[in-house]
């Protein structure tokens, strides 16, 4: 069952996209032993205000600390980019919404 699940992850990654003619992936998968150094300093900057946080926290709470997110055109970029942090591995969602760090 395991090496399924592997299979599929492998083969459920996304293809890089293209910027100035190359291809490159900005938010890579997690891999055992990679840092948050290889990620956009934006994406550094969740993360660490989620690690901040007593606890779990809703997208609006993650961008109090910097992004204004009183207009709902604001807030749903950083949403987006909490479930891509999500998607690669780097962040947990929980099924009541809120993001936290992976254990």
């Amino acid at each position: 069952m395991s090496e399924q699940l592997a299979e599929e992850r492998s083969s459920a990654r996304p293809i890089p996209g293209q910027v100035g003619g190359r291809a490159v992936m900005l938010i890579p998968h997690r891999e055992p032993g990679a840092d948050e150094s290889m990620l956009p300093s934006d994406y550094q900057r969740i993360i660490s205000a989620v690690r901040q946080a007593a606890g779990p926290v809703m997208a609006r709470e993650v961008g109090e600390g910097g992004v204004d997110v009183s207009v709902k055109a604001k807030l749903e970029p950083l949403r987006g980019k909490l479930v891509r942090l999500v998607d690669r591995g780097w962040l947990r969602k929980l099924p009541d919404g809120r993001f936290t760090t992976r254990l």
